[in-house]
Formats: structure tokens, sequence, C-alpha cells
């Protein structure tokens, strides 16, 4: 059942990029903490490089912290704040600033675990070409999460889908980008993990482009 799932991934992407008009590769780097700061409440923090242009050039850095409240083990909310470095239709990098709102629901299926997760982000440019790129930039996001626990093995495969709704400013689509991700999980200890991912991202807005990601994250509980 496993290989049958992770097949799925592959072969729709192939389907996809057999009609990109625009295709670029780059590679992705982050370390995320955890820390529980009281019983349910839990203090998440993140660092990331993210390079694009077929890996060459960093597009942004950021660092991000937040706040993620667990009901119980089927729902949790959270928020965050993300300083990001930029880089511009000039060349250089300027700061944008996010903020993140998030629902998420876990369902336990045995070894399986599905979950889902809506999320509204905002986001504010400090460099502006004309009087729009003033006005925020707000997104809905709603992804799928299917994850496998493998009980004999540090080693955990899942798979994920995700679409970016833009909100307020009269949107010219209602989908305006659209992330798949198949990815393992490396179980080090306890509290310690690497995630390695390929992640497909299609965009629409200003022009059909196609990107292709490799993922590698480091998490850590403290």
């Amino acid at each position: 059942m496993i290989k049958r799932i992770l097949l799925f991934p592959p072969l729709f992407l192939i389907t996809l990029t057999a009609f990109s008009q625009k295709k670029d590769f780059g590679i992705w780097y982050s370390i995320e903490a955890e820390h529980k700061i009281i019983k349910k409440l839990e203090l998440d923090l993140s660092t990331a490089v993210r390079t694009f242009n077929k890996a060459s050039k960093i597009e942004e850095f950021f660092l991000e912290a937040g706040l993620d409240y667990k009901f119980n083990k089927y729902f949790s909310v959270a928020g965050s704040y993300r300083i990001t470095e930029n880089i511009e239709d000039d060349n250089s990098y300027h700061l944008r600033h996010k903020f993140f709102v998030d629902v998420k629901g876990f369902l336990p299926l045995g070894y399986f675990t599905l979950s889902g997760r809506f999320r509204f982000q905002e986001r504010y440019k400090t460099y502006f070409e004309d009087e729009e790129d003033k006005i925020p930039d707000a997104h809905s996001r709603y992804r799928l999460r299917l994850g496998y626990d493998t009980p004999t093995f540090p080693l955990n495969p899942y798979i994920s889908a995700e679409i970016f709704c833009p909100m307020f400013n009269n949107p010219v689509r209602v989908i305006d980008k659209k992330w798949l991700t198949a990815g393992l999980e490396l179980k080090i200890t306890n509290r310690q993990s690497v995630e390695g991912e390929y992640i497909f991202i299609r965009d629409y807005l200003p022009k059909l482009s196609d990107l292709h990601l490799i993922s590698i994250n480091y998490k850590i509980k403290f």
C-alpha cells in the first residue's frame, strides 16, 4: 500500500509538467525547533534559506516564530510571524513581513495519519514598484497530508497537496498556486529528525511557471 501511495505524486507531477511553460529548480534548507511552554502550548521557531535559478541563487531567507495550542490530539490552532529578506526586481534583497493563522485537524487511521490545515496568511512588502505593492497580499491556503508511521523502522513516508486562494483584492483566479509534496522523515532520536522532500509548485501568476524543489529540514524539540 505504501508503494502505491508513493507512486501517485510522481505520476501526477509528470502530467502537470508536460504542460508547463517555464521551469526552474531550487533547494530549500531549513531548521525547526519546538519547545513546550506549558501543557498544550508550544513555541515554534524556524529559519530557512530558499534558492532558485537552478539552485544557484538565494531567493529568500527568513526567521519565524509562533505559538501552537493543541486542544487535543485531533485539533489545534496556531499563529506566527515571519520576517524575510527577499530578492526583488532590482536584484537586491528587501524586507517582507508575513503573518499566519492556522487551524489544524488530525485523524489517526491505524499506522496512517490524515491531517488537514487551513492557513490564512498576509504579506507586507517594503519594496514598492507601484501602488498595488503597498496593499497587503492575503491568501487562504488549504492542505491535506497523509503520513505513514512505519512501526519497525525510523523512516516514515508522507504526501501532501496544498492550494493557495487569493483574497480581498479582486483576484484574477480562484486558485493561483498549487503545491504537491512527497517526503520521508528520518527519526534520529525522540527529539530529533530530518525530513527530505520533493516539492512541485505550479504558479499561475503573473505567467504559468513550475518550480521543482528539494527540501531538507532538520527538526529538534527542546
